[in-house]
């Protein structure tokens, strides 16, 4: 779970774009606190997410907004359920409506799309990537997780992953695993993406621990992953590069570990929910 002060602190600076100069509209119409009642609702299949941001928003609005959950964090809503209720002022209601739902749609439809693949690879897991919201990765990254799916790199500091710019810096792979293996204080692991056999058969020999195979056919990664595991069974398989729910089914039986998806955030469409506000009478 993100921590609460990086909430408040995406929190407010979202509320800013709307509040910067108030709201002219509530402010004009309702002078008073009227109380009211807020239903969020889901308009269609999704997996829930984004409600700590929702709980966030009305907490730094007026604190005295109770937020209800009636379909936790991870969970499916259908069509016409309601995902949670807030209770109070209407006026702070209407101020955080759009940047309350503009989290929810936005995390649960990572959290649902991240589902779709999780539902179709066979138990082989589905991990993210850093092709995140700038300043938002946090928030992403936990809506992966509610889908069912892994965090890879949560930054370039976690893994030493050398990719194929690496490679032709260092000269080739064994010379960029060496060198790493010699600069590196600490034992973090050294994952290399290769893009043929010849450079899987470098990897091996590098005594890479990871190797990914990126944007290969099925019948080279059926081929990567034989060589793989002949010469050295117990390295770990990553898949990345061209995966969409049409061909993840057929990836996920070649023998692999995991399954790389940038589309988990970077092009997770968004969910469709509402905010319905009526009088508390």
């Amino acid at each position: 779970m993100t921590e609460l002060f990086l909430l408040q602190d995406i929190v407010k600076r979202s509320l800013t774009e709307d509040l910067v100069y108030g709201d002219r509209t509530t402010e004009t119409l309702f002078p008073r606190a009227i109380p009211a009642i807020g239903e969020i609702i889901a308009k269609e299949d999704l997996v829930v997410a984004g409600l700590d941001l929702c709980q966030t928003v009305f907490d730094v609005l007026a604190p005295s907004v109770q937020f209800e959950i009636l379909i936790p964090p991870g969970k499916n809503a259908k069509p016409g359920e309601k995902i949670g209720i807030l209770r109070g002022d209407a006026r702070a209601l209407l101020k955080g409506e759009r940047t309350a739902l503009n989290f929810i749609q936005r995390l649960s439809g990572i959290a649902t799309h991240t589902r779709r693949f999780v539902d179709r690879a066979n138990g082989v897991k589905i991990v993210d990537t850093r092709k995140t919201t700038p300043g938002l990765r946090a928030l992403e990254k936990e809506a992966v997780i509610l889908g069912g799916g892994y965090n890879h790199r949560f930054h370039l500091g976690d893994l030493i992953l050398i990719k194929d710019n690496h490679i032709v810096l260092a000269g080739g792979i064994i010379n960029a695993v060496t060198k790493t293996r010699v600069t590196l204080s600490h034992p973090l692991k050294v994952e290399v993406e290769v893009k043929n056999l010849k450079e899987v058969e470098d990897a091996i020999q590098s005594g890479a621990d990871i190797i990914m195979l990126d944007n290969m056919t099925i019948p080279q990664i059926e081929e990567a992953v034989l060589l793989i595991r002949n010469k050295s069974p117990k390295i770990p398989i990553e898949v990345s590069g061209g995966i969409n729910l049409n061909n993840v089914a057929s990836v996920a039986k070649c023998g692999i570990d995991m399954i790389s998806i940038g589309s988990l955030t970077h092009s997770a469409p968004a969910v469709d929910i509402s905010l319905e506000i009526v009088h508390d009478k």
